[in-house]
C-alpha cells in the first residue's frame, strides 16, 4: 500500500505542478530573493512594507533631490517622465505592487486562464492585481506602452483600485473612462494615454515581479513618488535615507535662499558650506521647527556627517 501511495503522489507532482505553485503571482520565496536586503516589515506575501509616515514625508521632497541621492548610491534607472495624469497637479506616493502584461499568445493565455480558474480568480486577468492591493499601495503596470486596446482600466476597475489603495496607479499603458476616473475621490493615476477602446489582445503574465517602466526598473515594495514632472521609483532599502537626504537638501536650500535674498551670501550663491554655515543652519532650524520633517537627532547626524573633511554633501 505504501508503494502505491508514493507512486500516486509522484504522479500528481509530475502532472500537476501548476496547481501547487502559482506561476503568475510571485511566491514569497521569489520576493525574498529580489528584496533580500530589506530588513523592515513585510506584507504576508513578502513584499516590503515601507512605513506610512514615510509615504507622507515623500510628498514634500523634490524629484531632483531624491534622484541625486539615488545616483550617488549607483541607482541610475529609477525615473520616468512623459505622462498623462488624472490630476497632474496632485502628487501621490505609495508602495509599488507591480504587474506585467504582454500581447496575447494563445497557448500562454490558456495556461494563465487555467491557473486563474484553479486559484478561484474571476473576471479578466487585468482585474487580478487589483484584488492584491492594500491601502497605501500604488498599482504599477508594464503594459508595453499600448494605448489603443491597451486600456488596463475603465471606471469600474478605477473605483476598485481607489477602494483598495486610497492612492492610485502608474501604467505604461492606456486607460478608458478618463472623465469618470477623474471624479473618483482620493484617487490619481499616471498613464501613457486614454482611448475609448476596451482592453483586448493582452494578458497578465506576472504579479509582483520586477518590471520595466520606460527607462526605470521597479521592484515590488518600491516607494513610488509621482509628481508633475514624472515618477520616481525609490528602492525600499533606500527609501528612508533618500527621503531624509532630500529633506536635508531642502532645508539647506531654504536657508540658502534666504541668505541670497538678504545679500548675505556674497558670491557663494550655491555653496560655501563651511562648519560655520552649518552651525548657522542648525540655529535657523531651531527658529523654524515647523520646517523639520525628520527627527531632530537625524538632522543633527546629517549636519555632523556633512562637516567631516571627506564629505562633499
Amino acid at each position: 500500500m505504501k508503494s502505491v501511495l508514493m507512486t500516486a503522489l509522484a504522479g500528481c507532482l509530475m502532472i500537476g505542478p501548476s496547481l501547487a505553485f502559482s506561476q503568475v503571482k510571485m511566491t514569497r520565496e521569489q520576493m525574498m530573493f529580489y528584496t533580500s536586503d530589506w530588513k523592515g516589515d513585510r506584507f504576508p506575501d513578502g513584499r516590503p512594507k515601507i512605513a506610512d509616515d514615510l509615504l507622507k514625508r515623500a510628498l514634500d521632497v523634490s524629484i531632483e533631490d531624491v534622484w541625486d541621492y539615488l545616483g550617488e548610491q549607483g541607482y541610475k534607472n529609477q525615473f520616468e517622465s512623459g505622462w498623462q495624469a488624472l490630476h497632474i497637479e496632485k502628487p501621490f506616493a505609495g508602495r509599488a505592487l507591480t504587474a506585467q502584461y504582454m500581447p496575447v499568445r494563445p497557448d500562454m493565455a490558456k495556461a494563465i486562464a487555467a491557473e486563474g480558474k484553479a486559484e478561484g480568480r474571476v473576471s479578466g486577468n487585468n482585474s487580478w492585481p487589483i484584488n492584491e492591493l492594500q491601502v497605501g499601495d500604488v498599482y504599477v503596470a508594464d503594459g508595453f506602452g499600448k494605448i489603443v486596446e491597451g486600456t488596463l482600466i475603465g471606471s469600474n476597475l478605477g473605483n476598485g483600485i481607489a477602494a483598495h489603495t486610497h492612492t492610485g496607479f502608474v501604467f505604461n499603458a492606456g486607460i478608458r473612462d478618463q472623465e469618470e476616473n477623474r471624479q473618483i475621490p482620493n484617487f490619481n493615476g499616471f498613464y501613457r494615454g486614454s482611448d475609448p477602446s476596451a482592453w483586448a489582445d493582452m494578458t497578465l503574465t506576472a504579479i509582483n515581479a520586477p518590471i520595466r517602466i520606460g527607462r526605470a526598473i521597479v521592484l515590488p515594495g518600491d516607494l513610488v513618488l509621482a509628481k508633475t514632472d514624472g515618477v520616481l521609483f525609490i528602492p525600499a532599502i533606500l527609501a528612508e535615507a533618500a527621503v531624509s537626504s532630500a529633506e536635508f537638501t531642502n532645508l539647506k536650500d531654504s536657508f540658502n535662499f534666504e541668505l541670497n535674498q538678504q545679500g548675505k551670501n556674497g558670491a557663494e550663491f550655491e555653496g560655501g558650506w563651511t562648519k560655520a554655515k552649518y552651525d548657522a543652519l542648525s540655529k535657523w532650524v531651531d527658529a523654524h521647527p515647523e520646517r523639520l520633517k525628520m527627527p531632530r537627532n537625524e538632522f543633527d547626524a546629517l549636519v555632523a556627517e556633512s562637516t567631516q573633511p571627506h564629505n562633499k554633501r
